[in-house]
């Protein structure tokens, strides 16, 4: 049975199975909902490499495309401009940092993916109330008596699956926050704020709290006010603060009201995201305040990371260790976003006498004080997780990892971390002769593993090693797919280096001048084909 279950049919779910589709892998989606609910924005800020993972099932560039484009970050204290903040992009990639559009839309359009990929089936209205794993794979009872057999299950539940999580055992430990947070999305004529993210603290239309304006498409515009934990909507609405609100905020100009939520969030996370072939994923995993858009780009970035492995597995490209990878690196990628946006939070909603005479310390220099700007928290914006520790990566002396970079801007290339994105020209096999397609690099990337060979190495090396290989592995020199330059530059790429890049984009290693024992060393510990003693978590437990 090589059939994979995904739990849940939300866009962590979908994007987890249409990534198993595209490496050959049959997926069933089971979601309890009786249909889809189309709801308010919900997750709306779609980091520019996640819509490059989207890119690679059909989706990113509709998304992109439909999305708000903004580049800069304005941030205000008590109404006065304290610093804005334009993102960059190291090498060439056609998504801009950040596009706005609603989780409702973004879910709309993987289904349409989802409806062309015969090797996707989605079946509604099934709760799972039980799992039951073995060596051979797994079996899931749903609440209408039917049964499901699965090689590997992905749970992309969402945060209400405490039943789930028992059953795996595992714990979901953290804490939520007091203060409430209303959203309205609104639609408005408002041009002048149509590009740009705005974050106030303290104004006079909300004192001693914070407000957050997005623009979304379609002249819609979503606002968050951070309230007391005794905030009442229906009170709101039924005295006219609700209208106030708004007012104070865009000014005396026509609005609509679209949707409106209060909710309440809260910082957890598993302390297994792999337990046998489940593997956890998006808010069944963790969940994080919204401030930094980290919670849908990080669980994409876990549908993606699960999807390669869970395909090479099934596919016998790899053995079934490669799964505990999957929760060495994202169960890291959890507990860093975890670490950011407590850090943000204890900036927003200081609880001790210390942090509050930091905060206003901090926002009383930034407006004159550069120095100060940096240590303003709203919230460091998602970020791909870099594998400078994980299992899988080779580390280069030559090319240490130096640490999270500032705010905005991504580390160096080198091993563990995503490669940046250039224009290539790649030969392909076209009838009885070959043409040129003009391609991306991270496109290349995902196809499976890649041996990029610089100026100076050893290309012959390189393709000895993959010999014998069941894995995909292909092997391209950088002078013949580099015609402009762009990606040797990015890459900072050096005479002599081979680069060894993952399904997922990502460097796994980058080697100097290398023999073909020292790549296939590489090769190995990418795909954890070394030999080593099976660990705790090897073992596939039975759970009921």
């Amino acid at each position: 049975m090589n059939r994979v279950v995904v739990i849940g049919n939300g866009p962590v779910g979908q994007t987890a199975a249409l990534l198993l589709a595209r490496w050959g892998v049959a997926t069933v989606v089971l979601d309890q909902r009786p249909v889809r609910d189309r709801v308010g924005s919900k997750a709306i800020c779609q980091q520019r490499d996640v819509l490059d993972v989207w890119d690679a099932v059909d989706a990113g560039a509709r998304i992109a495309a439909e999305g708000v484009t903004w580049t800069t970050a304005r941030t205000f204290h008590r109404g006065a401009e304290l610093f804005s903040h334009t993102f960059v992009d190291a090498g060439r990639s056609p998504f801009p940092p950040f596009v706005n559009i609603s989780q409702s839309r973004i879910e709309e359009i993987l289904d349409e993916c989802i409806g062309a990929q015969p090797l996707i089936e989605v079946r509604w209205g099934r709760r799972v109330t039980s799992l039951l794993q073995d060596a051979d794979g797994v079996v899931l009872a749903c609440d209408d008596g039917t049964q499901v057999q699965a090689s590997f299950v992905v749970a992309c539940t969402g945060a209400r699956c405490d039943e789930l999580r028992a059953q795996l055992g595992i714990s979901f430990d953290g804490h939520s926050f007091d203060d409430r947070f209303l959203i309205c999305d609104i639609r408005a004529d408002l041009p002048e704020w149509a590009t740009e993210r705005h974050f106030h603290f303290d104004p006079a239309w909300n004192p001693g709290r914070q407000v957050l304006l997005h623009p979304c498409p379609d002249s819609t515009f979503r606002i968050d006010w951070q309230l007391p934990s005794d905030y009442d909507l229906d009170v709101d609405e039924n005295s006219g603060a609700l209208h106030r609100r708004i007012r104070a905020v865009i000014g005396d100009r026509p609005y609509e009201v679209l949707w409106k939520s209060v909710y309440r969030f809260q910082s957890r996370c598993v302390d297994r995201m792999r337990v046998g072939r489940v593997l956890l994923a998006g808010d069944a995993a963790h969940l994080v305040s919204p401030f930094g858009a980290r919670g849908l780009n990080s669980g994409v970035a876990d549908a993606e990371n699960a999807a390669w492995k869970i395909a090479f597995v099934v596919q016998g490209w790899a053995p079934v260790d490669l799964l505990e990878s999957y929760h060495h690196e994202r169960h890291a990628a959890a507990r860093e976003n975890l670490e950011i946006t407590t850090a943000t939070m204890d900036f927003l909603t200081p609880r001790s006498a210390a942090q509050v005479a930091h905060r206003h310390h901090v926002l009383s220099r930034a407006g004159h004080d550069p120095a100060a700007r940096a240590l303003v928290d709203s919230g460091r914006l998602a970020e791909p997780f870099w594998y400078v520790d994980s299992p899988l990566t080779t580390p280069s002396p030559a090319r240490p990892f130096i640490g999270r970079p500032p705010r905005g801007t991504v580390p160096p290339a080198g091993p563990g971390i995503l490669v940046p994105d250039a224009p290539v020209l790649v030969r392909g096999d076209e009838g009885s002769g070959t043409r040129i397609h003009a391609r991306r690099f991270r496109q290349l990337a995902r196809e499976g593993l890649l041996l990029l060979v610089a100026p100076g190495a050893d290309a012959a090396a390189a393709k000895a090693a993959t010999q014998g290989a069941e894995a995909p592995v292909r092997v391209l020199e950088l002078a013949a797919i580099d015609q402009t330059g762009a990606l040797g530059a990015a890459l900072d790429a050096r005479p002599g280096d081979v680069w060894m890049v993952r399904p997922d984009a990502h460097v796994a290693a980058v080697l100097e001048h290398p023999t073909s024992a020292i790549i296939q060393t590489a090769l190995h510990r990418a795909l954890a084909t070394t030999d080593r003693e099976e660990d705790d978590h090897g073992v596939l437990p039975t759970v009921r």
